[in-house]
C-alpha cells in the first residue's frame, strides 16, 4: 500500500482540491521555514512526530530534509529514542485513568 510513487497523485489531489492543497502548502512551508527554531531542528521534529504517527511518506521525506538541513546519523538515532520515549510515555500516564480511585 506504501509506495512513494503514490506521490505522484498529489498533482491530482490538489487539483480537484485545489483551494485547501494551496492552504496545505502554505502553512507546511511556513511551519517548516527556518525561524526562531532552526529548519535542521524543525525536521527532526517532523522525523519524531512521523515515528510517532508511523507515517511511511514523512518518514523518508522528512528524513531527507533533515539531512540537508545538516541532521547527523546520531541526532537521527537519538530522536527515534526520543519519540519512543514520548510513546512509551503517553500509555504510562494514560494508565492512570485505569486505577481506581
Amino acid at each position: 500500500m506504501y509506495d512513494m510513487n503514490n506521490l505522484k497523485q498529489l498533482g491530482a489531489l490538489g487539483k480537484n482540491a485545489e483551494p485547501a492543497m494551496k492552504a496545505f502548502q502554505a502553512l507546511d512551508q511556513a511551519a517548516l521555514a527556518d525561524g526562531a527554531i532552526p529548519k535542521k531542528y524543525k525536521e527532526l521534529m517532523a522525523v519524531a512526530v512521523a515515528l510517532t504517527t508511523q507515517c511511511p511518506y514523512c518518514l523518508e521525506i522528512h528524513k531527507d530534509h533533515a539531512i540537508k538541513a545538516g541532521a547527523t546519523q546520531e541526532e537521527l538515532a537519538e530522536v527515534t529514542f526520543v519519540a519512543a520515549a514520548l510513546r512509551a510515555g503517553a500509555a504510562v500516564v494514560h494508565g492512570t485513568h485505569l486505577m481506581e480511585k
